[in-house]
C-alpha cells in the first residue's frame, strides 16, 4: 500500500466517523461520548485537562474550546480548524504520517456540519483532503 493510498483511506475513515457522530467539546469526566482519534483533542470528545501533544492536537483543542458542549460548532470555528490543520499538513518539518492526518482533519473540518448550512458537499471535502495531502511539498 502506498502512502497516498493509506492517506486516502485515512481521510475516508475520518470523514465517515465524523459524519456519524455529533461534535462535542466535553471531557470524559462529564460523561460525554468520546472517540479521540489523535492526541488528546482530535475527534469527538477530548481528554481534558491533558495538554495537546503537538500543533495539530492544539488546533483540535482550540476547536473543542469554541464548540458548545451541546450542539454544533460555528462555521468560523470549523474553518479555523481547517486552516490550522492545513498548515500542519503543508509543514515539511512534520512527519509524513502527521501531515497526512492533518490533511484529513482539515477536510473533515470543512465538511463537518456547523450552525447553518455546510458550504461543501461531503464528496468535495473528501477530495479537498486528498488533494491537500497529495499536493503537500515533500
Amino acid at each position: 500500500m502506498t502512502r497516498h493510498t493509506a492517506a486516502l483511506e485515512a481521510v475516508a475513515i475520518l470523514f465517515a466517523v465524523g459524519c456519524t457522530m455529533p461534535a462535542r467539546a466535553e471531557p470524559a469526566a462529564l460523561g460525554a461520548p468520546k472517540m479521540v482519534i489523535y492526541g488528546n483533542y482530535c475527534g469527538p470528545g477530548n481528554n481534558a485537562p491533558l495538554p495537546p501533544v503537538d500543533a495539530l492536537d492544539a488546533a483540535c483543542a482550540r476547536h473543542d474550546a469554541c464548540t458548545p458542549s451541546r450542539g454544533l460548532p460555528t462555521r468560523a470555528c470549523n474553518l479555523r480548524l481547517a486552516r490550522e490543520a492545513q498548515d500542519v499538513a503543508l509543514d515539511p518539518t512534520q512527519a509524513d504520517d502527521l501531515r497526512a492526518l492533518a490533511g484529513a482533519v482539515a477536510a473533515f473540518a470543512v465538511a463537518t456540519p456547523a450552525e447553518g448550512s455546510p458550504d461543501m458537499a461531503p464528496e468535495q471535502a473528501l477530495m479537498l483532503g486528498a488533494q491537500m495531502f497529495l499536493n503537500a511539498p515533500r
